[in-house]
């Protein structure tokens, strides 16, 4: 069977109109033309007749088995229309449109966290990332996406997997670059005795991690991982969340930064451990809630330590269960809202009745974004611009902030 790409999946497939419906080809791009043995709704031992303009040779050895790139097929440029027309296609499906910015996209080798996955073999360990739609482990040593900090890592890695790991279970390690070494989360390893945890304080030293967390519990602390928001200096507690590349971070600083101006009064809701609160604080005082005491704790203490900040409070709340009220925006010049994937359906909806003048919105999900936009909107507030910053490079995933004003 021969088909024709049409376009882009959300996941990066390419489809094809069938006889019966889409046809799903994974690896494809559009204008693309196919051949292969039809599936239920995929083509299978597909090939290409007719390769699109802006198809190229994958920058990474490991493209073809790894599943952690999906788009090293195609262009940059072609990359960064198809981001754009996600979140534009999102805001359409709400009925909006907006003025976007040009994309801002991470350079390769720029991941500076990620989560490999790993089994103990016979002759040491397999660490790598799955194939695609597998559970089978691929080795990345040359991969082209992380951080060459993270590669000097997996040396460490293997050793912790050879200690304690498993040859039945997979082992997950979430492995963190910050400014005093990696800073190494594991799951799934086996149960800590004391003869392990003197090992693992062992590997630790040897391969210069800052810390190691074993099942959720911190084993290992040879310094504390520390991670610099402006003039700030934070150790976040494990498994933190943290934005993908310095580049990216940078990115949507930014344009945070430019959305709200000259404002001097800022509450950043979903604040984390700090990214925009604490260099915000060297222009205006800031008012940083996040729902985890850990983060926040974190954040506190990095204000208290850094010189030359505003004030700088912190409220730790759970902004889906008890949204900040209308009331406690007073006076306030601009808020920073940065949500998990799921959105913040119900503190935009009370944010929409509030009076603050400017909203710089963070988004990891156009979906969301587009729902929660649709929401300030129709409580008289007018989406001025989104910028685009592509920071999970060659992947289906987009950050975007955008700038809603009354």
């Amino acid at each position: 069977m021969k088909v024709t790409i049409e376009r882009l999946g959300h996941l990066g497939d390419g489809i094809a109109q069938g006889p019966e419906g889409n046809i799903f080809v994974p690896g494809m791009l559009p204008g693309e033309e196919v051949e292969g043995t039809l599936q239920g709704d995929h083509l299978a031992d597909f090939r290409i007749v007719t390769p699109s303009v802006n198809r190229v040779k994958a920058p990474c050895v490991h493209a073809k088995t790894c599943g952690g790139c999906m788009m090293q097929h195609a262009s940059d440029a072609f990359v960064a229309d198809w981001k754009l027309g996600i979140v534009k296609g999102a805001l359409a499906g709400q009925g909006l449109e907006a003025v976007f910015r040009p994309i801002l996209t991470s350079p390769p080798r720029s991941r500076r966290r990620a989560t490999i996955a790993a089994r103990r073999t016979k002759s040491g360990a397999l660490m790598g990332f799955h194939a695609r739609a597998s559970d089978m482990v691929v080795d990345v040593p040359n991969c082209q996406l992380l951080h060459p900090d993270l590669i000097a890592a997996f040396p460490g890695l293997e050793a912790l997997v050879k200690l304690g790991g498993s040859r039945t279970a997979e082992v997950s390690l979430t492995v963190t670059r910050s400014l005093s070494g990696a800073d190494v989360m594991v799951t799934g390893g086996k149960e800590l005795d004391s003869a392990l945890q003197l090992e693992l304080a062992r590997v630790t030293e040897t391969y210069g991690f800052a810390r190691l967390t074993w099942n959720g519990e911190t084993v290992a602390l040879r310094t504390a991982p520390m991670q610099r928001f402006g003039r700030a200096l934070v150790s976040p507690p494990p498994g933190a969340f943290l934005q993908a590349t310095a580049e990216g971070e940078a990115a949507l600083l930014q344009s945070v930064a430019l959305a709200i101006g000259s404002a001097k009064k800022i509450t950043d809701l979903f604040a984390g451990v700090g990214t925009f609160a604490l260099p915000l604080a060297e222009r205006a005082e800031v008012h940083a809630v996040e729902g985890e005491s850990a983060m926040t704790t974190a954040l506190q203490k990095g204000a208290n330590n850094a010189e030359g900040l505003r004030r700088v409070t912190v409220e730790t709340r759970d902004l889906f269960r008890r949204p900040l009220e209308p009331d406690e925006f007073k006076g306030v010049d601009a808020v920073v809202i940065d949500p998990p994937r799921a959105g913040a359906e119900a503190q935009m909806a009370v944010l929409a009745k509030s009076a603050v003048p400017v909203i710089a919105s963070v988004s990891c999900n156009p979906i969301t974004f587009a729902r929660d936009a649709k929401t300030l909107i129709a409580g008289g507030y007018h989406l001025d611009w989104v910028q685009v910053v592509d920071q999970f490079r060659w992947s289906s995933h987009v950050e975007l902030v955008a700038r809603f004003s009354r």
